[in-house]
């Protein structure tokens, strides 16, 4: 009898305190992971910038800076592609109705494109109903 095909993946988790120096864990993790599937050059700056991103909003404005609270970092990893899932502790945020950072008004403002930036850099970008759970999908 003949083996079916299984898919495998890999199964990463990182459990992040809420402080701004826990950046650089989830970058050496990226690191790791990128070398050892041979991501290639531009998927891992895509991949880095938007789990910076999503990462640095989940520490500041989902868990507002709290080190008691944490922000869960997964990774599943096939032959195909990597699923990375951000969730913090916090209330969530209403993603559907935020400020347009193109927007003429908003050019100049320091603040406000994550999202955005995370939305198109991202093979495919998922939020829970409540906002505070992120999922992203990178091709490999």
């Amino acid at each position: 009898m003949e083996q079916a095909n299984v898919q495998t993946s890999e199964l990463y988790t990182l459990q992040l305190p809420s402080k701004m120096d826990s950046i650089t864990l989830l970058e050496q993790l990226i690191e790791e992971i990128a070398d050892k599937h041979h991501v290639e050059e531009d998927t891992f700056a895509n991949m880095m910038t938007c789990l910076n991103e999503a990462a640095i909003n989940a520490i500041v404005h989902g868990n507002k800076l709290d080190e008691s609270k944490k922000v869960i970092v997964n990774a599943e990893v096939d032959s195909k592609r990597i699923v990375w899932t951000i969730t913090d502790e916090g209330p969530g945020f209403d993603y559907n109705n935020l400020a347009d950072p193109t927007a003429p008004e908003n050019l100049e403002n320091l603040t406000g494109r994550g999202v955005f930036i995370i939305k198109h850099l991202a093979d495919q970008c998922i939020f829970n109903t409540s906002g505070n759970e992120l999922e992203l999908h990178f091709k490999i």
